[in-house]
């Protein structure tokens, strides 16, 4: 049973007392490193998926769903919990470490399956326009249709669900990777196949690194 954490009033102090663990210091400063140099990658990692060809899947749901854009919705959806996990972090250093590395574990593992899965847009794409998202691809309105096994939205929201601590945190969190993964399929956005495997592959990698107990302190 998952022991629930404390939010403390002083920031400082709980920092403070994390950072003196080595252990912590080692780990964060991993993970920093590790971010960053991921960053510097991804778009040239994204300038050569979209420039190949790739297959276009049958998606029977697809085929019945008229493509909308819902582009502000999503991206208020993923912002709004993206900073409310930001806020989390600052609260308590434990949240903070295991967000970092299952972002680090998602990340790599799309770039993984994007590369060994080379999939074509579904057929009514309306690009999803996200100016903070497109940062990384390389450019403040440079977006991207080939980045689609696994959906990076819906793993990334269902993370932070599992991250989360708070009952309502953990409710909005799983609310907004709902809407998300349901919104980036009515957009046409993402296969269907794209954001259930997401949802698989997000609680695999954190099983795996809670049975491992990487995020121990």
């Amino acid at each position: 049973m998952q022991e629930p954490l404390i939010y403390p009033l002083n920031i400082t102090s709980s920092w403070g007392h994390a950072w003196a663990n080595s252990l912590f210091r080692i780990k964060v400063i991993g993970a920093l490193i590790l971010f960053f140099a991921i960053l510097l990658v991804l778009p040239y990692f994204f300038s050569f998926i979209e420039a190949r060809h790739g297959t276009v899947l049958n998606d029977w749901l697809l085929r019945f769903i008229p493509a909308r854009d819902f582009s502000v919705t999503i991206f208020i959806f993923v912002w709004s919990t993206s900073l409310l996990i930001i806020v989390r972090c600052f609260q308590h250093p434990a949240i903070f470490l295991k967000a970092m590395y299952l972002l680090i574990a998602i990340t790599l593992s799309r770039m993984i399956t994007i590369y060994l899965v080379p999939l074509d847009p579904p057929p009514g794409l309306i690009v999803l326009k996200d100016p903070l998202t497109s940062i990384t691809y390389g450019g403040l309105y440079l977006f991207i249709t080939k980045d689609l096994f696994f959906s990076g939205h819906t793993a990334n929201l269902f993370m932070f669900y599992l991250c989360l601590q708070r009952k309502r945190d953990k409710q909005f969190a799983f609310f907004a990777t709902i809407v998300v993964g349901c919104l980036v399929l009515v957009q046409h956005v993402h296969y269907t196949v794209d954001v259930i495997a997401a949802v698989f592959f997000t609680y695999g990698l954190a099983a795996l690194a809670k049975r491992w107990r990487f995020f121990k302190l």
